[in-house]
């Protein structure tokens, strides 16, 4: 039985062989990995960031597969087929992360009852009191309110809040206090005294 031989596929094969692969020395597209990488590194980027939702695990992906290839570069034959070799690499590298994945759930009988929180520092509390000194401190007159943000929320001394609004330290410190005796007023904030 002979096998048959596809004569047309041999011909077209060595139609595109370059004359020197033909004389007996094979020549490469990329001279070194760090050509083939330069020239490369856009388009396999953008296939390692099909693999993924994060830009910074594609980046990690393709090191990663790069890096498997390099390991590999003298044993490629075929330096045409580099990009499928690497997209390969990428593949088999982001299935073997997914399986590697740690997962944190585990069944039980019991559901776990979170730890009660103490009473002053309930989160809906803290928003709740939030809002209400923003209210508050949007009623307060715009001068006055630009030094108690100064003052308080940026953590300015009272001579930086003087020298960032160009006013005396004197003026600071009367207008806070005004500012503040008028928080303390505020009916919204009385429920905190």
């Amino acid at each position: 039985m002979t096998t048959p031989v596809c004569t047309s596929a041999s011909n077209a094969a060595t139609a595109l062989a370059p004359a020197s692969a033909a004389a007996g020395t094979q020549t490469f597209p990329y001279l070194s990995f760090s050509s083939y990488v330069k020239a490369r590194q856009p388009v396999l980027l953008r296939t390692a960031r099909s693999l993924t939702a994060n830009p910074s695990d594609a980046e990690d992906l393709l090191q990663t597969a790069l890096t498997k290839t390099y390991v590999a570069w003298e044993r490629i034959e075929d330096h045409r087929a580099l990009d499928g070799y690497v997209r390969r690499a990428l593949l088999n590298t982001r299935t073997s992360q997914w399986r590697k994945r740690k997962v944190d759930e585990f069944a039980c009988d019991e559901l776990p009852e979170p730890e009660p929180v103490a009473a002053g520092d309930d989160p809906a509390e803290r928003q709740a009191l939030h809002d209400a000194m923003w209210r508050a401190i949007t009623k307060l007159p715009a001068r006055q309110r630009a030094m108690v943000v100064l003052r308080y929320y940026e953590d300015l001394s009272e001579a930086q809040t003087a020298e960032v609004l160009g006013v005396s330290v004197g003026t600071v410190k009367s207008a806070v206090s005004r500012a503040l005796g008028k928080l303390r007023e505020d009916p919204e904030l009385g429920i905190v005294r």
